[in-house]
């Protein structure tokens, strides 16, 4: 999985987990939704600068963003 992935994955995850909108995740991030929208998709790379807005706005570290969340255990790929 590449590092956009990943920050795609947790930015959706974390979002929801707060049952926020994109819109309010946006204002609360200083960012404009469409553009947080490309990154919740993996469309666009956030620089550097954007992640702690980001991470603030979430309550979590840069470096959380960019970690893979683990996957639940007894979970299996289906075949």
């Amino acid at each position: 999985m590449e590092v956009r992935d990943i920050l795609a994955s947790n930015l959706r995850r974390l979002r929801r987990e707060k049952k926020w909108t994109q819109e309010e995740f946006a204002h609360r991030a200083g960012i404009a939704r469409d553009y947080l929208s490309k990154l919740e998709n993996s469309r666009k790379e956030a620089g550097l600068d954007i992640l702690p807005k980001l991470a603030d706005a979430l309550g979590v570290t840069p470096a959380e963003l960019l970690t893979p969340f683990p996957k639940t255990k007894g979970a299996t790929k289906p075949k």
